[in-house]
């Protein structure tokens, strides 16, 4: 069912300021937003407020498959705070939490109710993890 909410979640050894600036960054989405390696995001877009939109071209690099995953923000709060819905309806809430080291980095989205939970976290997962990848500098999470 859509209403189901699943969330994933990771720790990120950087300021939150860096990993604020690399989950809202055009530039930086490039880097990180796919969920394997067959897999690239050409394109992306950020209007970052409330009532603004963002876009991200998700593409397989053999370019047989693409989609435009896009929405429109419902609340942003700076360095803690990004709640937004996606063009079919279903919500998304990220927060960041700082801590003396790192930043958790949490995100809750409401369930598809197509493909089983375990699918969507696992897919929702893997892109969280190569955005930590790209956050702390190891390169693995490259386009």
């Amino acid at each position: 069912m859509a209403d189901e909410r699943i969330t994933v979640r990771t720790r990120i050894r950087a300021p939150v300021a860096r990993v604020w600036d690399a989950y809202t960054t055009p530039e930086d989405i490039t880097k990180w937003n796919f969920a394997s390696d067959d897999w690239h995001c050409p394109s992306a877009h950020v209007d970052l407020r409330v009532g603004g939109t963002f876009s991200s071209r998700m593409e397989s690099k053999d370019g047989k498959a693409g989609f435009d995953f896009a929405g429109r923000y419902l609340d942003v709060r700076r360095h803690s705070r990004i709640e937004y819905e996606m063009g079919d309806g279903r919500g998304v809430t990220v927060e960041f939490r700082p801590r003396t080291d790192s930043t958790d980095v949490e995100v809750a989205f409401d369930s598809d109710g197509v493909y089983s939970r375990e699918r969507q976290a696992e897919g929702w997962g893997a892109i969280l993890e190569n955005f930590r990848k790209h956050v702390e500098g190891s390169g693995e999470a490259k386009s």
